[in-house]
């Protein structure tokens, strides 16, 4: 794992993780790496104190998360807080002496913001408003669905750190970097009905929270028309993009630990109580791991009566007939992601996103499942995708059943899983032009029959003629039936210490079967505690200052062969 880029304090980091027991609790384990540490007669006195800042960043940001450890009296105000590094009480004391200062004109937008500035967890997690003017280079990118997508440079930068001297918040200006964001204009905020709004806080909440789900800084508003904005941090590629460039370069290790990847970062949001209702390859973004992105405000704000908003092919059948949407609904659209992963090409490409596909849909057509594709994985696939809600699995099950596949998976070497040449000889079905099919939109479709299940008859005949029928990835594995892991039980606060995409398997191997969602789940946690300050220039090369530098930078990453 690297922690930034002096490789001393990277060794002295695991070195002192690998030396301790993962059972003991939090708090212990936070003393025992501390004097590990200390001791450590490799490091320098610099070096030990960043690596005891490291660490403890991480420790306050779990002891906030899960609202539990040793509570300190803050010295300022006197509370009880659970933060060493900072106090969260002052954190959000300093914020609502604040709010006089700040207005978006809109009081349901200042009451938002305000609600969730209240909840705040960590110094740089914090969604707030920000003023058009002090956005600079703002260039049109691309429209998706009812949005229209900028880049811009925030000259005053997010929140980064508490200053406890001067009892205020820092920003990440002051170290001399300009943030890369992204603007995403809202359309009919002023017509917003409750259920948007409870959304759009459900969003700020929890992107402020899980490092799955890409980070959204707040609002701001362009005054020449009066459109909100959205500004949320830049990513680099969507998975659509990343598939098209890279498919025929991916073996089943990647594309599962891809998958795997999506489903804990939805069941993120589903422990919290959120349907994604529009997840599809374009909100699937890529940076240093792969995130969920626009949860909470797909669609436009006043969405018509009977109508549904979405991309067709990832749209649940239920749903398309205008049952209402769910947490099953969210795992049928896995299941199309899963198999978009596994081909590499968007779902029935070459279809029009009309009322003959919708009914296909309804009647039980699915993406041709590609021939070689490993069993276990179909078979979770067309399980997630089945026309009765009820026989899809939940989150957790199926994010479980995704850990066990891409445990057996990280235990095979890289060179075992080289894709043959035949398949990196294989030409992508050309669907770059066709970007008008791959965006959200509303649909509103009638007299539509109840969901079922096709035959393999009908799933034939369908798929007779279709372009991807002769794709081919060779299953270049054994059979899942060998899927084993050894069981051993973690503390939960413990974990967070330490985690890495290339010793996965180690991990899963101390995982037992009741507990295993957060072991894998570490790296996140860690990601949310670090990665917001790595805050990008222009050229996204913001990652030389150390008190900046995310461990997560090279940690949680797809395989190097990639």
């Amino acid at each position: 794992m690297s922690y930034g880029e002096n490789k001393s304090i990277n060794n002295a980091l695991n070195r002192s993780y690998a030396l301790l027991d993962n059972t003991l609790n939090s708090d212990t384990f936070y003393e025992l790496r501390k004097q590990i540490l200390l001791d450590d007669e490799s490091l320098t006195e610099n070096e030990k104190s960043e690596a005891i800042r490291i660490i403890t960043k991480i420790y306050d940001y779990a002891k906030l998360l899960f609202n539990e450890g040793t509570k300190r009296i803050c010295e300022n105000c006197s509370q009880e807080c659970l933060a060493i590094t900072y106090c969260e009480y002052c954190v959000r004391n300093y914020l609502k002496a604040n709010f006089s200062n700040w207005t978006s004109g809109n009081v349901i937008i200042d009451n938002l913001i305000q609600e969730c500035q209240m909840k705040t967890i960590n110094p740089d997690l914090i969604p707030e408003w920000i003023p058009y003017n002090n956005l600079q280079n703002i260039e049109y990118l691309t429209k998706g669905g009812f949005s229209e997508i900028y880049t811009a440079a925030w000259i005053n930068g997010a929140y980064y750190e508490w200053d406890s001297e001067g009892q205020k918040l820092k920003r990440l200006r002051e170290t001399g970097l300009v943030q890369a964001v992204i603007l995403k204009k809202l359309e009919n905020v002023e017509n917003a009905n409750q259920n948007w709004i409870e959304e759009a806080k459900s969003h700020l909440n929890i992107s402020n929270k899980w490092g799955e789900i890409v980070q959204c800084y707040g609002l701001t508003q362009d005054p020449s028309n009066g459109d909100y904005m959205l500004v949320m941090n830049k990513m680099n590629i969507d998975l659509r993009k990343y598939l098209q460039q890279n498919h025929n370069q991916l073996t089943w290790k990647e594309r599962i630990q891809i998958v795997t990847y999506i489903t804990l970062a939805l069941q993120r949001i589903h422990e919290e109580n959120a349907i994604h209702r529009d997840l599809h390859s374009g909100n699937i973004l890529f940076k240093n791991r792969f995130s969920i992105s626009d949860l909470g405000f797909c669609g436009p704000a006043d969405k018509p009566l009977k109508s549904i908003y979405g991309n067709l092919p990832y749209i649940a059948p239920e749903v398309i007939i205008g049952k209402e949407q769910t947490f099953k609904s969210d795992i049928y659209s896995i299941a199309i992601l899963m198999w978009e992963i596994s081909s590499g090409q968007p779902p029935f490409i070459d279809c029009e996103h009309d009322y003959d596909l919708a009914m296909n849909i309804v009647n039980g057509i699915r993406p041709k499942i590609v021939p070689g594709t490993p069993l276990e994985y179909k078979n979770l696939m067309k399980q997630c995708w089945d026309a009765d809600p009820s026989k899809r699995p939940d989150i957790n099950t199926l994010d479980n059943k995704m850990r066990e596949i891409n445990l057996f998976y990280q235990s095979k070497s890289n060179e075992s899983l080289t894709q043959p040449e035949e398949n990196n000889n294989f030409e992508m079905e050309n669907y770059t032009n066709s970007s008008k099919l791959f965006t959200s939109k509303l649909h509103q479709f009638d007299n539509l029959p109840k969901p079922r299940n096709a035959t393999e008859e009908e799933q034939e005949a369908f798929h007779s003629n279709k372009s991807y029928n002769n794709f081919h990835i060779p299953n270049n594995i054994d059979d899942f039936d060998k899927l084993s892991s050894k069981k051993n039980s973690t503390s939960k606060m413990s974990r967070l210490f330490k985690v890495s995409s290339k010793r996965l398997s180690n991990i899963f191997k101390r995982s037992s079967k009741n507990d295993t969602q957060n072991d894998y789940k570490i790296g996140a946690m860690q990601q949310q505690t670090m990665n917001h300050h790595i805050k990008d220039n222009d050229e996204d090369e913001a990652h030389n200052n150390p008190n900046l530098h995310s461990e997560e930078q090279d940690e949680l990453e797809l395989p190097e062969d990639i």
